[in-house]
């Protein structure tokens, strides 16, 4: 299979910059004052038209087969898988497949794909479709859990693809290539924790977020065209600056790692909580983070979240610091895996993508995070927390000894 090996370093903005940008534009979502005229655009920006956003045959209805729940306003969607279905791909019923199928084929113009992992045939059978009647697709992934893996059993989809014509590239790298993310046409940006497996989409419990905003979606192509000129993790120029927007009020902000120390921003955010935080995580083991979470619940905020069980069973985790300070925290009850990373601050801050909460995904990896500032968006994810909540049991006191 061909691989492109990244290019020599680009600059990069300076990290100062970039954090001092950040801490401004935290100010903004907290007060509503913008003392330097970063953030205010003067106008609502428009939503992508809800004919290509809206896949045929699913408009604004739940889907209730118990494969995938899932709800939307005007110009996003969020889905949450329900693990426990049989991966059949003769019948994908309405599971997350089926709803990126449905995605492709709606597609004119392009589709970029940065994933990390891939082996939905059904998946691949779309792509080629949409390749054969003039759909550019372009894809890039990991080395050794895209490229390499496509030789393991249940694997060979890349190959596919490339023997239609399909471009496909990886980082050819140690760090990982870790987003999943795509684009559509240039106007819907597809993003969440969701691998595109058999296990991402069946039986982990992950979730997916839709955006039909053009403005959005052209931070996650600059994002895409670096990497496919092989620049991936520090190598990669920041453009943090160029990655907030407002949305018919709500105010979103777009994160890539390594470039533009994505951690350091959630923490202002986790800082400021007023009343409560919740998180799900399937891996969280920084320590500054984990610190800033155990500050708000000492402080008298609400705080529950749910760690994947095996991962925080390591000595890195930061569950036993939370659980034995008497933070409510518990492991998840899914016998595959708990792949969520996300976390809901005050019923209306969502923080949701690619990115696991410790060093080596904000120093090392290509990762994409989402802020929302809505709490629509809010309230889907908090269903889903408390659904995965009801699972999930208190980890054993013994690990306080």
């Amino acid at each position: 299979m061909s691989k492109k090996r990244p290019s020599s370093s680009k600059k990069t903005i300076s990290g100062i910059a970039a954090i001092g940008f950040i801490l401004l534009f935290l100010f903004y979502l907290l007060t509503g004052s913008d003392p330097f005229g970063l953030f205010e655009t003067g106008e609502t920006i428009a939503p992508a038209d809800n004919s290509s956003f809206i896949p045929p045959n699913l408009g604004d209805s739940l889907i209730d087969n118990g494969s995938t729940t899932g709800s939307g306003g005007d110009w996003w969607r969020v889905y949450f898988t329900e693990p426990g279905g049989d991966y059949d791909p003769d019948d994908l019923g309405d599971s997350i497949p089926a709803l990126l199928i449905d995605y492709i084929n709606e597609t004119d113009t392009y589709i970029d794909i940065a994933a990390f992992e891939f082996n939905l045939t059904p998946v691949a059978d779309a792509l080629i479709a949409a390749h054969e009647r003039g759909v550019r697709i372009r894809w890039v992934t990991d080395d050794e859990y895209g490229i390499d893996a496509d030789f393991e059993e249940d694997g060979g989809q890349f190959e596919m693809l490339e023997d239609a014509g399909i471009e496909v590239m990886d980082d050819g790298r140690s760090a990982l290539m870790h987003n999943k993310f795509i684009i559509f046409d240039g106007e819907v940006i597809w993003t969440g924790s969701t691998n595109l497996t058999e296990n991402g989409t069946f039986r982990n419990n992950n979730n997916v977020i839709i955006i039909g905003d053009g403005d959005v979606a052209a931070m996650y192509q600059r994002e895409f065209d670096e990497m496919w000129g092989g620049a991936f993790g520090p190598q990669s120029p920041s453009t943090v600056s160029r990655q907030v927007i407002a949305i018919d009020n709500t105010l979103v902000q777009v994160l890539f790692a390594a470039e533009d120390d994505v951690i350091e921003a959630i923490i202002p955010l986790i800082e400021d909580a007023e009343s409560s935080i919740r998180f799900m995580a399937f891996s969280f083991t920084h320590d500054d983070l984990g610190t800033a979470v155990l500050d708000r619940a000492n402080a008298g905020v609400s705080v529950q979240g749910i760690f994947e069980t095996r991962g925080s069973k390591t000595e890195y985790s930061e569950m036993s610091t939370l659980y034995c300070n008497n933070v409510n925290v518990r492991q998840d009850g899914n016998p595959g895996t708990f792949h969520h990373k996300v976390f809901i601050i005050d019923d209306k801050y969502v923080v949701t993508g690619s990115l696991n909460f410790s060093n080596n995904a904000n120093d090392s990896n290509d990762e994409n995070v989402i802020i929302l500032n809505n709490r629509d968006i809010a309230a889907e994810y908090l269903a889903e927390f408390d659904r995965r909540w009801a699972e999930a049991t208190p980890p054993d006191a013994a690990i306080c000894k």
